[in-house]
């Protein structure tokens, strides 16, 4: 999670919201992401979805299976299919999100859904320090 607040300051230092992803695989990070959308211009360029396309460029296929996704915020419903379709194995995530979560804080399409595969789901790792970087950035933006 570490890793993962780190591509989150930097996506805050760009002027992003602070939302930063990693992928692990057997003890290794093979991606990292950040969220890019204001600067690339791109309403997709969430963090796990970059690291996503990176993942697959790195391990060469679309299946991400033995992959845990490390993210700083609960993901979105975009972004919680992807790690779905991925077939990653196991989500990782910070801070709750009450306004778009989707493994838990709106809906939850990690539990109680009929889909092809699961994702195990583990929330609150490093949640202070995932909340307390977004509170900043947001407290910033309003000074």
């Amino acid at each position: 999670m570490r890793a993962a607040l780190a591509e989150a300051a930097e996506a805050g230092d760009l002027g992003d919201v602070p939302i930063g992803a990693v992928i692990v695989r057997d003890g290794r990070i093979v991606a990292r992401g950040q969220n890019r959308r204001e600067v690339d211009r791109d309403p997709t360029a969430h963090a796990e979805l970059l690291a996503l396309r990176q993942a697959a460029r790195h391990l060469g296929g679309w299946r991400l299976s033995g992959c845990t996704v490390y993210v700083t915020l609960e993901p979105c419903p975009m972004c919680a299919g992807a790690l779905l379709l991925a077939r990653v194995d196991r989500l990782v995530y910070g801070a709750a999100d009450p306004k778009a979560g989707a493994a838990g804080g709106v809906v939850d399409l990690f539990h109680g859904v009929r889909f092809n595969h699961t994702v195990r789901v583990t929330a609150g790792v490093c949640e202070a320090e995932c909340r307390e970087i977004l509170r900043t950035f947001f407290s910033a933006l309003r000074a």
